[in-house]
Order: structure tokens, then C-alpha cells, then sequence
């Protein structure tokens, strides 16, 4: 069935899927990597430098243990964090710091590459969804805290957790909340967000990797695309459909960074010395993924290990960690439809980014916050300054400020320019 064949049906979806996520303001920081997933906020007059006296620090609040990111979305400021006992969804007020609830979702995680939990939240027109470090879902009311439902995703369908943790973050749409297993029994499994039953699954015998699924907009639809341990393929959100696949092995299933939208291509990228890949999707079921252009091995022009890159302009700018577990990482703006490197900050620094106000707010694993400038001509670095201890989060950027945490405390920064 050709997939033009279908537009009419998928028009109004289309829209619903890119803005339930989506009953936001442009100052929303709703899910991991910002509104529209990508890593790109549409703030403006916001600072090119620190002042003199350092970053202004609205507040400090005492976190947790994990590697889950913040999201502020409807009245708070939202991450998950780890005690001794338990795993936690705390919620935060996002001018104080105040904590305003914090809600119990499973035992406490312990892996060797990292405690806690790792996948970042998701807030979502009153709800709030958590997936812990073994693969539980769990929906919580946003104002309150309370425990809606929950299941054990991936023991429910026969699995075992990713070697190290359960990473992927849920995706939501209008009806579903969308969880990426690895099992079995399924690849990827859609729950009816308002009472937790399965609407639908997907795929079976690809193991999850750590990648976040993307609702993007290709070829006349919008599309699931989930980045496995193995490959990536695209789903019909409402169905669970396969209408394309596209095998991509990296030692260790290690397929981490979020598919990003090139036109009517997929960017996937991966660190473990192995690169990136430009597929052109295919117009109708069936017909197989083109390779736009890639770039693979120790020569590869970028590998994103844990980072997802930013798309500007038609430019990609991000996180090239070279050798395997990446000990040396460059900056770098790679031509994305070509894939023509056209510059490079060696010896940058392994670490994460957004963008923001033509800004790329760079977090390193050092704890130092890095403004760089989003200039395709070259390597601009504004600032740098320490703001917090060691952290692989990415920031997320929300009203004029920075939220940022690390294993035992979140921080917010205000970046906004003083108003006349």
C-alpha cells in the first residue's frame, strides 16, 4: 500500500501527534530533548556571556542518585533520582526549587556502569510518565504525585533490562504512551495512556539499546522511529505497522542518540568507533531504505556515543567521541546532507548540548556549562564556567533558565538578558 494512499488519514494525526506533546508554551521544556524532541527551544534573549561575578544561580535542590534528565512542563520542574532504597520521581517548583512532591516508583537500581534510574520523564497534559532502571512504567498525576497505573514493561513481556539500564524515555501521543522493550516477545510496546493497557506491540528478538523513539514527520505521515540495539525502524503510531527497517550492529548495543528528521531522510548516529548514517525513507511499504551518505569507522566524521546532535540549518553540531566508550570527544558541525565535515574543536570535551537562542548550551562531564555559538563557519566559544559536579545530562532550557543535575543536586541558572 502506497503511503500517499493513507495521507488523508494520518493528516489530522499528524497534528495531534506533534502537539500533544504538545499542549505546551514555546517556554516548555515537556520531555526529553524539548518540546518537539530534537534538543532545540525557541527562546530568545537569552546571554551570550556570564557575568563578571559567575552563572546567576536562581537556586540549588537536593536530588538523587540516576542519570535522568529535567523536563518543566505545567508547574514543575520534574527528574528522576535514586536513594538507598528507593527510585523516585521528584517535582520540583520551578522558581524555587521547592520540592513539591515526590512519588516512590520501584526499589533502587544498582548497575556497574551507574546507579539510579536513566530515562528522563515525560510531562504530558496532567500526567506525568517514569520509566525506571528495570523496565517499569508508571503513570503519576502531575499535580500530586499519585500513582495512576503502572506495569513492569519489559517483565511483562518476557525481557531482561539492557546490560546497562533501562535508558529510553517514553513517548507520548494523544491516546498512547510508547515504551521501547527489547524482549522477546516485542521491540516496542504502545499502552493506552489513561488506564495502561496494551494497545499495541511491535517487532520481537531486537534488544532495546538506549535510544528514545521520535515521533517524525516523513513522507506524508508521522512516523515512530526507534532506534534498537540492532537498527531502526518505523511504526504507524495508532497501529504499531512496520513500514520500514534498517539494520545498524554497534558493539554492545550501544544505538543511543535520538533519530533525527533530515527532510525526508533519517539521520542515526552511534558512538563504540562506529559513526553515521543518512537514510532516505522510502514512499511506500515495501520498498527498501536508501543510504544518503555514510560515515563509519575510526574515521568517521562524527559518532554520537550518548549525545544527540542539534540540526540547524541544515547543519549538524555535536558530540564526535572517537575510540571505543569515546576517551577523546570533539565538537563538531558536520553538512548533513552530504556529510561533509566543515569544522572541528578538538579535544572539546565528552559532555551533552541543546540549542537555544543561536546558542548551542554545551554541559560536560566536568560540571563546566559552555555557551558556543551556532555558526556553521567556524568555532565560536562565548563562555564556560563550572556549575555543578559531574553530569552526562543534557541541559533543558525553559523561561529564560537552565536546569541542569547531577548524582546529588539540581540546579537553576538564569541565562536571561537583564530587560531595559
Amino acid at each position: 500500500m502506497k503511503f500517499h494512499s493513507r495521507f488523508i488519514r494520518f493528516l489530522s494525526l499528524a497534528i495531534v501527534l506533534l502537539t500533544s506533546q504538545g499542549i505546551v508554551t514555546a517556554d516548555d521544556w515537556p520531555q526529553l530533548l524539548g518540546p518537539n524532541r530534537n534538543g532545540i527551544s525557541k527562546e530568545t534573549g537569552l546571554i551570550d556571556a556570564f557575568p563578571s561575578s559567575g552563572p546567576k544561580v536562581l537556586w540549588k535542590s537536593d536530588g538523587g542518585v540516576g542519570m535522568s534528565g529535567v523536563v518543566i512542563a505545567e508547574g514543575i520542574a520534574c527528574t528522576l533520582v535514586q536513594d538507598d532504597q528507593q527510585q523516585y520521581a521528584l517535582a520540583l517548583d520551578p522558581s524555587t526549587g521547592k520540592t513539591l512532591w515526590k512519588a516512590g516508583l520501584a526499589p533502587a537500581y544498582k548497575n556497574s556502569m551507574g546507579n539510579g534510574p536513566r530515562a528522563t520523564p515525560v510531562i504530558d497534559r496532567g500526567q506525568v510518565f517514569a520509566y525506571t532502571g528495570e523496565g517499569k512504567l508508571c503513570c503519576l498525576d502531575a499535580k500530586s504525585g499519585l500513582t495512576k497505573w503502572s506495569v513492569d514493561a519489559i517483565a511483562s513481556n518476557q525481557g531482561k533490562p539492557p546490560e546497562y539500564g533501562t535508558a529510553s524515555s517514553p513517548l507520548t501521543t494523544e491516546e498512547l504512551v510508547i515504551v521501547t522493550v527489547g524482549t522477546p516477545e516485542a521491540t516496542v510496546v504502545a499502552y493506552d495512556r489513561e488506564t495502561g493497557a496494551v494497545r499495541w506491540k511491535a517487532g520481537s528478538g531486537n534488544p532495546a539499546g538506549y535510544s528514545s523513539a521520535a515521533l517524525l514527520p516523513l513522507q506524508g505521515t508521522v512516523q515512530v522511529v526507534v532506534f534498537h540495539g540492532q537498527g531502526v525502524m518505523s511504526l504507524y503510531p495508532g497501529t504499531g505497522e512496520v513500514l520500514w527497517e534498517y539494520p545498524y550492529e554497534t558493539p554492545y548495543d550501544c544505538n543511543i542518540a535520538t533519530p533525527i528528521a533530515v527532510s525526508q531522510s533519517v539521520l542515526i548516529s552511534a558512538g563504540e568507533n562506529h559513526g553515521t548514517t543518512l537514510l532516505q525513507v522510502p514512499k511506500e511499504k515495501g520498498q527498501d531504505v536508501q543510504v544518503v551518505w555514510e560515515s563509519l569507522g575510526n574515521r568517521s566524521v562524527l559518532r554520537n556515543e550518548w549525545q544527540t546532535s542539534i540540526l540547524h540549518d541544515g547543519k549538524l553540531y555535536g558530540f564526535d567521541n572517537v575510540g571505543s566508550a569515546g576517551p577523546v570527544t570533539h565538537l563538531t558541525c558536520v553538512d548533513a546532507q552530504n556529510g561533509h565535515q566543515l569544522w572541528r574543536k578538538a579535544r572539546f570535551g565528552k559532555g551533552n548540548c541543546v540549542a537555544a537562542d543561536g546558542k548551542l548550551w554545551c554541559s560536560l562531564m566536568t560540571g563546566e556549562l559552555v555557551i558556543v555559538r551556532v555558526d556553521a563557519a567556524g568555532f565560536d566559544e562565548l563562555d564556560r564556567a563550572t556549575v555543578i559536579g559531574e553530569t552526562r545530562q543534557a541541559p533543558a532550557i525553559s523561561n529564560g533558565k537552565l536546569y541542569l543535575r547531577d548524582n546529588s543536586e539540581v540546579v537553576c541558572i538564569d541565562i536571561s538578558k537583564e530587560r531595559p
